[in-house]
């Protein structure tokens, strides 16, 4: 009878041990022995033909389970092995992301409060431009003292006191004002209200705070109108923007 080595078959016990090992350390990582030394290990084992016949198969049996169930924990071994690379390489990249949603987060935070910084500044620009605009022309109008009094004036004449008197951004506005109140005619009187003049003040005795010759002056008239539209209304324009809303200012 020929003898069949454990090479084809583990037996007993410590085969399958040997086996398991084997197995075992290769899903490890472990380095495989040596030819020499499997070699040595084989030849320590039990050879099949020195079990009874009868108890083979059932040796046979039990070794090919234990070898399965070494290659099924291999397989775990790796299987568990490549799980954990996934979660790491996973979890480095979900890392790598919000690094960077957190970076453009704050990059975008810092152009809005840059487009925010300069928004405001230009802003204040403008305002300040308006207001050196507003204050130059108003202090290079000529003043109602500077126009000789005469006994009556037509309203060319007026309105040309008017243009000297009135900044010239403002002029317009100050004329759709006059125009709707008094047509350019500083006697205008409404025996209704009282209302009298240029700009049609209520009662017309409020002129005299301008000067004496409120009646008979239209350049005293429009120093009143253009004092009064800057104070309540901030300009003539402001004025006649309210006008425009409530036929009256």
């Amino acid at each position: 009878m020929s003898r069949i080595s454990v090479r084809g078959f583990a037996v007993a016990s410590a085969t399958a041990v040997t086996t398991v090992g084997a197995v075992v350390g290769v899903a490890s990582g472990d380095t495989l022995p040596s030819n020499d030394n499997f070699e040595a290990t084989a030849a320590d084992t039990t050879l099949l033909a020195d079990i009874p016949a009868g108890q083979q198969a059932q040796v046979q049996t039990a070794s090919l389970t234990q070898q399965a169930d070494a290659q099924a924990y291999a397989a775990d071994a790796t299987a568990k092995k490549s799980a954990e690379e996934s979660a790491r390489l996973q979890a480095a990249k979900d890392a790598k992301a919000k690094k960077e949603s957190a970076e453009e987060k704050v990059e975008a935070e810092a152009k809005a409060a840059k487009a925010a910084k300069a928004a405001k500044a230009a802003k204040e620009a403008k305002e300040r431009e308006k207001e050196e605009s507003q204050v130059a022309s108003r202090s290079a109008s000529r003043d109602a003292s500077s126009f000789s009094p005469q006994g009556s004036y037509s309203v060319a004449e007026v309105q040309a006191m008017a243009r000297q008197m009135v900044p010239g951004d403002q002029f317009q506005c100050f004329s759709n004002i006059v125009n709707h109140e008094s047509t350019w005619n500083y006697k205008a009187s409404n025996p209704s209200s009282g209302a009298y003049g240029l700009v049609q003040a209520l009662p017309g005795t409020k002129m005299s705070s301008a000067g004496a010759d409120w009646q008979t002056n239209p350049a005293t008239q429009i120093k009143w109108g253009l004092n009064y539209m800057n104070e309540r209304y901030d300009s003539p324009c402001g004025a006649w923007q309210f006008w425009q809303a409530n036929n009256w200012y």
